[in-house]
């Protein structure tokens, strides 16, 4: 048989379920929900609001989230590690999408294009390092990913807004029935 060697014993694995929730979505016996330490706030609708521009120094507080985050991670402090590559790639993918002065001219601006090819390859990253990396790194990737994400959607509703306000402007009714 493959795999089968006479010499060795046997090994046994044992698995233990520890979602808090049954498939048809009670709590499980003996499970204790804490409530969370901040109030949910209300849902509402998110695509007809605009977020306001992020603050100056959101980016930079973000970044330094993550920087404390990849202190907890081994040979993080060395420069030519993970982690700095992927601050490296985060950057340039925030510049991009205006999150963060960009690192060559200091200027803030806005390339959607450019933003979504960093955000590809930090998720081509992702894919192909899957199983190989530190678990701090691989959730430190994941939280880059997801933020870039965010502010990637976040800037292409802003973008459409602005484009959809500025032809409402350019043509009324009358230009639409020909009577001018």
């Amino acid at each position: 048989m493959i795999g089968h060697d006479e010499d060795h014993e046997e090994v046994s694995f044992r698995v233990t379920d520890r979602r808090k929730f049954n498939a048809d979505g009670s709590v499980k016996d003996g499970v204790v929900i804490e409530p969370s330490k901040t109030a949910e706030a209300p849902a509402t609708e998110a695509v007809a609001e605009i977020p306001p521009e992020p603050e100056p120094d959101q980016a930079a507080d973000e970044a330094d989230s993550y920087a404390d985050a990849a202190d907890d991670i081994p040979g993080a402090e060395d420069p030519a590690s993970f982690v700095n590559f992927l601050s490296t790639l985060a950057t340039n993918a925030a510049a991009s999408l205006g999150a963060m002065p960009h690192p060559a001219t200091g200027k803030r601006s806005v390339d959607l294009e450019t933003g979504k090819y960093w955000i590809d390859v930090m998720a081509m990253l992702t894919e192909k390092t899957k199983g190989n990396l530190h678990p701090k790194e691989s959730r430190l990737l994941e939280g880059i990913l997801a933020d870039l994400r965010m502010q990637y959607v976040t800037m292409v509703r802003a973008t459409e807004e602005k484009l959809k306000a500025q032809a409402a402007q350019k043509f009324s009714g009358a230009d639409i029935l020909g009577k001018k």
